[in-house]
């Protein structure tokens, strides 16, 4: 298989990469591009204890969040039950 672009020969696993990428195209999937923190950075683990006490702070605020949060989540099970039972 020859890349377009450069008109060189792929190798295997890039073939395999391609026809990985063309199935999911063919499910009208599209890529993104996710940025997240760096863990590797010295101050991550503060900043991840700084988001996190937010989200905790947020949370207790507001009592009907963690009722919604399981009902939505054992919606998403169930349905991803019955897809794999299709």
């Amino acid at each position: 298989m020859l890349d377009d672009l450069t008109g060189k020969t792929m190798s295997p696993d890039t073939q395999n990469m391609e026809k990985h990428r063309a199935a999911l195209r063919a499910q009208d999937l599209r890529p993104i591009q996710v940025w997240v923190p760096d863990t590797r950075a010295p101050d991550c683990a503060d900043e991840c204890a700084r988001r996190a006490a937010i989200v905790n702070e947020a949370n207790c605020a507001d009592p009907e969040l963690v009722p919604f949060m399981d009902a939505t989540a054992a919606e998403l099970l169930d349905t991803l039950e019955a897809g794999h039972q299709e």
